[in-house]
């Protein structure tokens, strides 16, 4: 089934049936039609809304029906400029609009934190769903006029479980920007290691553990990316020396060297693509409630050849129709 202008679906994806129209004009009702007009204002924040649809298609609908097929959401975007009467116009532009709304995506501030044991010799790292992901630390884009702290404390709650608001001091952070992205880690200290952690969102987190840092720091010059121990360190190597800084300026008030083991896993997923077993009692990843869908960030395409008024127009139509 070829789509115009957003390329043919994803061949390697083939199994399974594609979502029928009355799904996907119910997804288009629920997270394009039913929100205010400013999240309409541009393509980028019309596909920041289209990822809360996939989410919960995919959170959802698949897994509630297991003859639907899993979708990228390059192809789940195709599909729903196809059916969604409003967006239908621009799909010879959509490899376009994609392309952009990634480049945006990684121009998006990220909060998150750096939670250190009693000892301050050991950090708690997530590591991501997918096969093949790295380590990092708990970490997210901010929301549209969200503050960094405020995202840093919803961020460490959704991957961790753990609520770290009344630990959170706003002078502690280390930032860094990794390409044009700015990232801003709060270091979080007071939580102990027998601390009960689980994620809140669905397939995003497969593993939550503890972590040397000694063992974190880069084996040489050239491994700026993986640890001593081998571990993928894309999203950990930039704040180390950082932190070793903030370390020695702030030596934890009673030290007594732990001779705990150098890593603990305290949370392991099932059926992830990194292997591991399922979420016992998961929370819907955030977005998937339709009724509390983010304010994402965006910005008007000025610059684009794109008509939104008339998206708008074409929306306020479609739901005077529903």
């Amino acid at each position: 089934m070829a789509m115009a202008g957003g390329g043919g679906l994803n061949r390697s994806s083939s199994r399974g049936q594609l979502p029928p129209q009355e799904l996907l004009d119910d997804l288009c009702s629920r997270f394009l039609l039913n929100v205010p007009k400013e999240e309409l204002e541009s393509f980028e924040r019309i596909l920041f809304l289209l990822e809360q649809a996939h989410w919960f298609y995919e959170d959802n609908s698949v897994e509630h029906n297991p003859n639907l097929k899993s979708l990228s959401f390059k192809d789940f975007t195709s599909l729903m400029f196809k059916s969604c009467t409003a967006l239908r116009p621009y799909i010879a532009h959509l490899d376009d609009i994609y392309k952009d709304f990634n480049n945006y995506k990684f121009r998006v501030p990220v909060s998150g934190a750096i939670i250190l044991d009693d000892t301050y010799e050991r950090c708690l790292l997530v590591k991501g769903w997918k096969a093949g992901a790295s380590w990092s630390f708990p970490r997210g884009k901010r929301n549209k006029d969200e503050e960094d702290h405020t995202c840093a404390v919803r961020e460490v709650l959704e991957e961790t479980g753990c609520d770290v608001s009344t630990l959170l001091n706003l002078d502690d952070y280390i930032e860094v920007s990794i390409g044009q992205q700015k990232v801003r880690l709060y270091i979080i200290t007071g939580v102990k290691r027998d601390t009960v952690f689980a994620p809140q969102t669905k397939k995003e987190i497969s593993e939550i553990s503890w972590h040397r840092i000694d063992d974190l720091l880069p084996a040489s010059d050239d491994a700026v990316s993986r640890g001593v121990n081998g571990m993928k360190l894309y999203m950990v190597a930039p704040f180390l020396t950082g932190l070793k800084a903030w370390i020695a300026a702030h030596p934890p008030m009673l030290y007594q060297k732990s001779e705990a083991p150098a890593r603990g896993t305290v949370w392991k997923a099932k059926n992830s693509s990194s292997g591991g077993a399922p979420v016992e009692n998961p929370v819907a990843r955030a977005g998937s409630d339709a009724q509390h869908v983010d304010n994402r960030p965006g910005r008007s395409f000025r610059n684009f050849r794109f008509d939104t008024a008339s998206i708008l127009q074409s929306m306020e139509a479609s739901f005077l129709r529903t």
